[in-house]
Parts: structure tokens; sequence; C-alpha cells
């Protein structure tokens, strides 16, 4: 694991969607746009040997979707990493950046031509289709640029209506409710709403934060079952696991009935 960056987080089941816009490096670290160069204070990078060997495929569900994002130029090594992360590029989304009148932001850089546009490619990991609101999606954003590397905030409406939770984010730097931040820059003091969750330092198993209605893939939920099942046998109530992870009682009971538990009965002693 790179220097200034925690254990990825985990959770039972895995995440089934995962965003990642890593540091890449370039071969020229002191052109005047490098993320490195000294005057500009950007950022600190990684190799491509250092992303490719993050252990993403572990932390992820069996079935999961993985949006990248990657440079232009890069476009090789981000295949290679979807690759190593465990993931089968199928497609891709394009940031098309604007100016406030529309047209095309030319204050991109290049070698050969002015970038108006930025990458994310969109891999598969094992077989699960995107969500039914996927069908009309098209595969742009359009949006005007903010500050240098910050991705458009449009992003993580288009992946909650196209992919399933739960949802990491890898080299977060703004925490968004409802998703795990990873990375040495998600600190949840440098914006006024958002939040990084405790998994960010990595350690013990989680049980992921759940919506009333939010609907996961039956792997997942087979995954908290089985965790919630390990605590129920060791002890702890149904009344306790549901509020502890902000479950009501009967989709608790519903998630240990998938796991095989078998129930106490009411008024029998529980484990110390």
């Amino acid at each position: 694991m790179s220097e200034g960056y925690q254990p990825l987080p985990k959770i039972a089941g895995g995440f089934s969607t995962v965003l990642a816009d890593p540091p890449w490096r370039f071969n020229n670290r002191t052109g005047k746009v490098a993320p490195e160069h000294k005057r500009l204070g950007r950022y600190a990078t990684m190799s491509l040997d250092e992303i490719k060997a993050l252990p993403v495929s572990e932390a992820c569900a069996k079935n999961a979707h993985l949006y990248l994002w990657v440079p232009n130029a890069l476009l090789p090594e981000g295949l290679e990493v979807m690759e190593a992360w465990g993931f089968k590029y199928v497609s891709n989304i394009v940031w098309a950046k604007r100016r406030k009148d529309g047209g095309p932001d030319g204050r991109g850089v290049g070698f050969y031509f002015r970038n108006v546009t930025e990458l994310i490619l969109f891999g598969v990991k094992g077989s699960m289709r995107t969500l039914a609101p996927a069908r009309s999606q098209v595969n742009m954003i359009e949006t005007r640029k903010r500050e240098h590397s910050r991705k458009p905030d449009e992003q993580y409406s288009l992946i909650e209506s196209c992919s399933p939770g739960p949802y990491l984010e890898m080299f977060a730097r703004y925490p968004r409710e409802h998703w795990y931040a990873w990375g040495n820059e998600a600190d949840p003091d440098i914006v006024p709403q958002g939040k990084v969750y405790k998994g960010y330092e990595g350690g013990e198993i989680e049980i992921p934060q759940l919506e009333p209605n939010e609907r996961i893939p039956e792997e997942v939920s087979l995954g908290i079952g089985e965790e919630l099942r390990r605590r129920y046998e060791n002890g702890a109530t149904i009344s306790g696991l549901a509020a502890e992870h902000g479950l009501t009682i009967a989709r608790t009971r519903s998630l240990l009935t998938k796991a095989g538990t078998e129930f106490r009965k009411r008024g029998a002693a529980k484990k110390s």
C-alpha cells in the first residue's frame, strides 16, 4: 500500500460499485501542467504498478461495476489497471468540458490535440447488468470544469441510477453521503456535508448502511446476512443489530433468514 493510504474498507458482501480517480503519473513530471510540479503543489502521484497492486477485487462483491477515470493519454494504462483489479472493460463515459456558452472548453492541454474531454472506463467483474435507468442513459456528461482534477458531481447521480450499492469511491476528495470514501484526501472537515465512513481506515468487516428501500444484489444481501448471523450467534439481538446498523427489524430478520440463521427462542439465554 502506498504511503499516505490506509487499507481499503471491508464490508459484508463486498462493494457492488467502485468509482476510482487514481493519481496517475505522467512521464513528464516537471512540466507546467504536471500534477507534481513543485510550484503548483497539486498532489502526489502513484506509479502504474502501485495502482495495479491495490487489492480492489478483494473489496468487491463477486459481481460488481467499476467506473475508472483515466486521462486520454493513459488509456492503455487504464485498461491494464482495470484488468489487474479483476474487471473486464465493456464501455466508457465521456466527460465533455463546456464553456459558459456551451461550447468546448479550449483550456485543456495536450501534446497533440487540446483535450476537452476525459474518459470514465466502465468495467464489469463477474456478470451484472446495469440497472433499468441505464437503458436510456447516454454515455456523456456535459458540464463546466472546476478546479484542477476535480470531476463533475453529475457522475454520482449517473452511477447511482445505473449501478447498485454499496458504493466505494477510491481516491475521494469530497465525501458523499451513502458512499464509502477512501483516500488520503477524503477529509470530512474540508466540506460542509458528506461523511467518510469508518471503513475508510480499513480493518474489521462492517455492515454497510442501507437506505430503507434500497435494493442490493443477491450475493451482497447474503454476505450481509452472514455477517449479521455471526454477530447474532455471538449474542447480539435482532433489535440491537437493527438499531446499530440503521436497519428495520423486519429487514434485519429477513437478512438473517437469508443466511440460514436459527433463531433463539424468546427468553433463551444469550451467549456471553
